[in-house]
């Protein structure tokens, strides 16, 4: 950035998409949608987590798109103490990931204005700040985070004559995961498809017109997406260990917000 250039305005709104219906997560998801699924030892649903984090990084307006058991997601957010304004809308019929993200931007309080959005079964703690502030640099339309997750599985390192030389617990992937979390201009939403998947049309669009960027998770970055149950269990254990704010679950680039290679 140039010296005496100014500061890109604050994001202060964001969408949740929160209708998911969790099947991997059954029983848990029987009577209520996959982002009111508790986080052991907590308290608090994977959503109440979402939104304080959300409300620490700046935002004051959150739009939750709400669909499976829907009425159990507003119940509690009209009962809960929330950091930050919350608004739920409800799809009239199922709309696709892109179609939904459009209808949920609909209900935005100010659209001129750039704005955040989560998958509702994502767990994270990083600067959402770096993020903007990345994607202002860039000029991008569309910002995705990228993490690099575990492999789940341990690794064996060979040489040459196929000799065993080391046994590697849970390594990192050599490839970037979209960690669903974005940032979108303001001229993002009208891009988005009324019906159907964005990341199938509006992001590879924008990739080749050179306006989708990637934020690397900065090192020490916690990240988690909740889809089954051992995902619930291995986040208890990570909070139980102190370590749900760090590198539990995923590691990072040593770079900052790195631009990832295509």
């Amino acid at each position: 950035m140039t010296t005496g250039a100014h500061s890109p305005a604050p994001v202060t709104q964001a969408v949740v998409l929160a209708g998911g219906q969790g099947s991997r997560l059954r029983p848990y998801t029987d009577d209520r949608p996959k982002p009111m699924v508790e986080i052991p030892g907590t308290g608090t649903p994977i959503i109440g987590h979402q939104l304080a984090w959300l409300a620490a990084e700046g935002v004051t307006d959150a739009v939750i798109s709400c669909g499976h058991l829907a009425e159990v997601l507003q119940d509690w957010l009209e009962s809960a103490d929330l950091p930050l304004n919350a608004t739920t809308v409800v799809e009239p019929e199922p709309l696709g990931r892109g179609g939904g993200l459009k209808y949920a931007a609909k209900s935005l309080p100010r659209p001129d204005e750039p704005w955040y959005a989560t998958n509702g079964d994502i767990w994270t703690h990083f600067s959402l700040r770096s993020m903007a502030a990345f994607h202002a640099e860039r000029g991008a339309t569309a910002t995705l985070a990228l993490a690099r997750p575990n492999i789940p599985w341990g690794a064996v390192e060979t040489d040459e004559f196929g000799h065993v030389l080391d046994f590697i617990e849970a390594p990192p992937s050599p490839y970037l995961i979209n960690a669903g979390v974005y940032v979108f201009g303001a001229d993002f939403a009208p891009l988005l498809p009324e019906r159907g998947d964005h990341e199938r049309t509006t992001f590879p669009q924008l990739a080749r017109e050179r306006r989708l960027a990637g934020f690397r998770l900065p090192q020490g970055s916690y990240w988690r997406a909740i889809d089954t149950a051992k995902d619930l269990t291995e986040a208890a254990k990570e909070l139980a260990r102190g370590t749900s704010g760090t590198a539990a679950a995923t590691s990072a680039p040593s770079e900052d917000g790195a631009p990832a290679q295509a």
